[in-house]
């Protein structure tokens, strides 16, 4: 049986995605929810590189697999959840829902073959950045009671969506010919106006927009098929 390499380079950015996480919920625990938020942009950094630096060094394994998952476990479970936990006061056991859909995600991703050319269900990152993007809206409003009712609703939604059978639109791009890239270039184009004018808050439409993307191709590829068929 040959050695396993451990520090492998994908499993070295890997492994700065898991520290991010960490870090992270360190800082919801010491009350600097911000910093919490930037260590989420920052473990979805390395989430994105470990599989191009996987790529270039021609060094995929199944041990970068599982410590992919269990890294995301973490950094786009744990940590969104325990923000959510410190957001949502009297209601607070309600975070739960957070890692447990995550993990869920991340357990069938990992097994349905169906998700290597696309996503079904929102991946991850998107609903750990929509929460970054929650906690600068709704830090420091919690004492209203109506605001705590959004927040649960918004989270339970996004919850739900980590998990619901519907295929979303895959945002990497194969090559650049705008035809086959329409809603890709769309969705930057929007994304990157959102960032511009919104700040950190940015992270909750482009969330939607995200959905209703994919909704809109959805629809229109059935469309096609039934019109070839």
């Amino acid at each position: 049986m040959s050695q396993i390499r451990l520090f492998t380079p994908p499993n070295v950015v890997t492994l700065a995605n898991l520290t991010c996480g960490i870090v992270g919920i360190q800082q919801v625990f010491s009350g600097s929810l911000i910093v919490a938020t930037y260590c989420i942009y920052f473990a979805a950094l390395f989430d994105f590189l470990d599989g191009f630096v996987a790529r270039q060094f021609k060094s995929s394994s199944e041990l970068g697999k599982q410590l992919d998952s269990l890294s995301d476990v973490v950094s786009f479970g744990l940590l969104p959840g325990f923000l959510i936990f410190y957001l949502l006061g009297e209601y607070k056991w309600f975070s739960i829902i957070v890692p447990l859909f995550s993990a869920l995600r991340l357990a069938k991703f990992n097994i349905d073959s169906r998700q290597k050319q696309g996503f079904i269900g929102v991946p991850t990152p998107i609903n750990a950045l929509f929460v970054s993007s929650l906690t600068f809206v709704f830090q420091g409003n919690v004492v209203v009671q109506e605001i705590n009712y959004l927040l649960i609703l918004l989270v339970l939604f996004s919850s739900i969506m980590l998990v619901v059978e519907m295929p979303l639109l895959d945002i990497k791009f194969e090559h650049f010919q705008l035809r086959e890239n329409a809603y890709r270039y769309l969705f930057l184009l929007l994304s990157l106006l959102f960032t511009v004018f919104l700040k950190w808050g940015c992270f909750i439409p482009i969330y939607f927009l995200y959905l209703l993307l994919s909704l809109i191709q959805n629809i229109t590829s059935k469309y096609k098929n039934e019109i070839h068929s």
